[in-house]
């Protein structure tokens, strides 16, 4: 086989060889954040916080929860002291699902960082012969669905969460409807520790996120499929 052609079968290997690369590394992003949604059903906030990378962050409600302990400060200090009163889940007369959908992943060319978007829907609620146990200020029913934009990167070989932002997009009393509800969780005014569930930092002025009837912009990481244009213009990062 002439040289040209041995080194044009090589190059051909090399492409195929990333790209099933590629596929893997984004089969690998989409179980891990699906395990993410299974792990904040069920209130485990040291499995959470595992899947982040030790500097980690996570954006909600206009803060940012910084590292493992501010990661577990959010699921566990608040949100499941919030829903269980610290126990893990399945909790009896407790619904708490996240569902994640609609992902658009994209790997760098280096395979060593990507981005992903995701959808969440959630469905939350007491049954009445447990509904003593919410916290007070809770509707008894609720529903809510919110936009991710997050960056993972790979360490050792094994795809980690860098930054996981979550833009909640809106929130609804399951009787009253998303037309009737402003939404029960509101933007963070106070940073940890004056706040003792509070985050690590508030995102600037201009980035506040006000909450439902409100809804707030959601750049998108990725380039137009037909025109490769990329459609986030301002990167709010």
């Amino acid at each position: 086989m002439p040289e040209t052609d041995i080194a044009a079968l090589a190059q051909r290997l090399d492409a195929l060889e990333h790209r099933i690369g590629e596929l893997e590394d984004i089969n690998a992003i989409r179980r891990l954040h699906w395990a993410y949604g299974y792990y904040i059903d069920f209130n485990l906030p040291d499995q959470v916080a595992e899947l982040f990378t030790d500097d980690g962050v996570v954006v909600f409600l206009s803060g940012e929860y910084v590292g493992h302990a501010g990661i577990r400060r959010l699921y566990g200090d608040w949100i499941q002291q919030r829903f269980t009163g610290g126990r893990p889940g399945p909790v009896d007369g407790l619904l708490l699902d996240h569902f994640q959908m609609q992902d658009v992943i994209t790997v760098a060319p280096d395979r060593r960082t990507a981005k992903g978007r995701f959808r969440g829907m959630l469905f939350g609620g007491w049954h009445d012969d447990f509904q003593d146990t919410r916290e007070e200020g809770m509707p008894q029913q609720f529903m809510e669905a919110g936009i991710y934009e997050n960056d993972y990167v790979r360490e050792d070989g094994v795809w980690k969460i860098s930054r996981l932002d979550y833009m909640m997009q809106w929130q609804a009393d399951y009787e009253a409807g998303w037309a009737h509800t402003t939404a029960h969780l509101q933007p963070a005014a106070r940073t940890f520790p004056e706040d003792p569930i509070g985050p690590d930092r508030l995102l600037p002025a201009s980035h506040h996120r006000r909450t439902w009837p409100y809804r707030q912009d959601v750049p998108m990481h990725f380039a137009h499929p037909r025109f490769g244009k990329i459609l986030a213009s301002d990167v709010r990062r």
